[in-house]
């Protein structure tokens, strides 16, 4: 039996089949470490998405090759011997990994986390293994050895994509939208309940498809209510909704669960229509600004969050210009901007798209309206009583910290407060902000 420490990069989903990995292999004896640069093998569990993960990815490799190389030369910085490289970048570039990585023992990619525990005794066997699975094969239930705080907890309810925009490259990684069955995403939610989870974050890569498979419509409002009905559960968090599928439905169904927080992640990618529609997006620009202003009218208090990529092939001076008015005129209190990249084998990487010097030009100005509109909302806010996630407390400024609604883990800014009384990470307080500070509140405890 080994030593096993997982280094997990990219999304929220990747995390949960890093877990699932680990889970697997703790069941069949392996001793599951904290640090990686302590384990005997180590699992990197990659992203590919775009260029700047796949650099972010082949870093940490070579970060955990220095380890492996440091304690082989002179006894100390570690334990590691055996390098398995897994997701999306394993998928991706199965044959490439091995020939140019040599000090990597296996890949495997995401049709196969289930062989994980065969693929670490091969490799202690002193096997060079070369993994790869079916991705579209149905999804297996499998437990998860949980790494985060246990106060929140993200649920994925479907594995792969079947959206086919055209600049994607998810579904010849992940594979096609496969739903779970209900009963076992219930099931999972009540034991994360169990240990501690007062939020729970649902994961798709559109979780507004949930369902169609199963029985051509979408279930994720009848879902959304069943989840709500485990009292242990205070905050249910929804990433991502694609537009088209945010109905009438599940509007009523947020507004009736007070539960479900009121800030909605959902990625529009661009407001020109013309790029939209080349990029086989299903919405266009009048249907995204309407679905924004019903959102407003209908749910109080609501956070829009979007996701918004900057030199999509078709985008000009008027299409980048027609963005940051909509940016100015419906005020998305979160966004987040992605330079755009061509990736192999997609329709996008053919077509004509600016030059880097132009995104980065984009960039700037998108994201100074971003801020812009952040600081407008945090200013808001001040003199007012939110409710507050406790998360921990920093030990060199002596304050407790937390998140509010508007808060996603590691993503957004925190509410900074002098600890009282018994609070403790997961609860959930009112806090009176006083001011913003660099982005950050900060308040009181009431």
């Amino acid at each position: 039996m080994a030593k096993v420490g997982l280094v997990s990069l990219g999304c929220d989903k990747n995390l949960i089949n890093g877990e699932q990995m680990l889970w697997r292999l703790m069941s069949a004896g392996h001793e599951i470490v904290e640090m990686p640069e302590m384990a005997e093998v180590v699992l990197v569990n990659t992203c590919a998405f775009i260029e700047p993960a796949r650099e972010e990815s082949v870093e940490n490799i070579h970060e955990i090759i220095a380890a492996m190389v440091k304690n082989r030369i002179d006894g100390i910085g570690g334990n590691v011997e055996h390098i398995i490289v897994t997701g999306c970048m394993a998928e991706r570039y199965r044959d490439e990994i091995l020939e140019e990585i040599p000090e990597v023992d296996a890949v495997v990619g995401c049709g196969s986390y289930d062989e994980i525990e065969d693929v670490v005794e091969r490799v202690l066997a002193g096997e060079r293994v070369s993994e790869f699975g079916d991705i579209n094969a149905p999804m297996t239930e499998t437990p998860r050895f949980i790494t985060g705080e246990s106060f929140t907890a993200y649920l994925k309810i479907a594995e792969g994509c079947s959206n086919n925009c055209a600049y994607c490259v998810i579904p010849k990684l992940r594979g096609k939208y496969r739903s779970r069955e209900p009963e076992r995403v219930l099931e999972e939610a009540e034991a994360l309940a169990q240990m501690g989870a007062k939020e729970i974050i649902l994961v798709a890569q559109d979780l507004t498809m949930y369902g169609r498979d199963l029985c051509g419509r979408s279930m994720l409002p009848e879902l959304i209510d069943r989840i709500c009905e485990i009292e242990e559960v205070k905050w249910l968090r929804l990433l991502y909704l694609y537009p088209e599928g945010v109905t009438d439905e599940l509007i009523q169904c947020i507004k009736r669960n007070p539960k479900v927080l009121r800030c909605l992640d959902i990625p529009i990618q661009h407001i020109n229509s013309g790029i939209l529609k080349k990029m086989r997006r299903r919405t266009d620009g009048d249907e995204i600004r309407a679905l924004f202003r019903k959102l407003r009218e209908e749910l109080e208090g609501v956070v829009l969050r979007t996701s918004i990529i900057i030199g999509l092939p078709g985008e000009g001076e008027e299409e980048f210009a027609e963005l940051c008015d909509f940016l100015r005129e419906y005020r998305p209190e979160r966004a987040g901007f992605f330079a755009f990249s061509p990736e192999d084998g997609t329709p996008a990487a053919d077509m004509d798209y600016p030059d880097e010097d132009i995104v980065s030009r984009r960039m700037e100005a998108a994201e100074m309206i971003r801020d812009e509109i952040v600081e407008e909302y945090n200013e808001s806010l001040v003199g007012k009583v939110v409710d507050v996630l406790c998360e921990g407390a920093d030990p060199i400024i002596k304050l407790a910290y937390g998140r509010t609604y508007a808060d996603a883990p590691e993503i957004d800014g925190k509410v900074f407060f002098p600890p009282r009384g018994s609070a403790k990470p997961g609860d959930i307080r009112q806090v009176l902000i006083n001011e913003v500070i660099d982005g950050d509140l900060f308040g009181k405890m009431l």
